[in-house]
């Protein structure tokens, strides 16, 4: 899958990812760095089913393989937004208001 910013296959873009991916980025975004409790609750208050605690820290740990989330430890674990996190995010929502740069072709 191509992605808006000519990246190579080897990399990423929000596109590639889940929506659970997505929505703890969003979270992240809003929120700023946090613990992983704090991000647990938002996703929990936000799926009508609820989401396992396990499923948020893998899904930070993807996050964190794939460069849109860094981890601090310090007394405790904090998560943060990368730079590239904070681009990509950007260029979505410019997408989903319908204001992207329209590079892509039809997939």
């Amino acid at each position: 899958m191509s992605s808006p910013h000519n990246k190579t296959d080897a990399t990423y873009s929000v596109a590639d990812l889940s929506a659970t991916h997505r929505d703890l980025l969003w979270v992240l975004s809003q929120t700023g760095p946090s613990e992983s409790g704090p991000l647990h609750h938002a996703l929990a208050d936000y799926y009508p089913d609820g989401i396992d605690r396990t499923q948020v820290w893998d899904t930070l740990e993807g996050l964190i393989e794939h460069d849109y989330v860094t981890k601090q430890n310090h007394q405790t674990t904090e998560y943060r937004l990368t730079e590239s996190a904070r681009c990509e995010l950007s260029a979505r929502q410019a997408w989903q208001a319908g204001t992207h740069n329209s590079e892509r072709g039809h997939e």
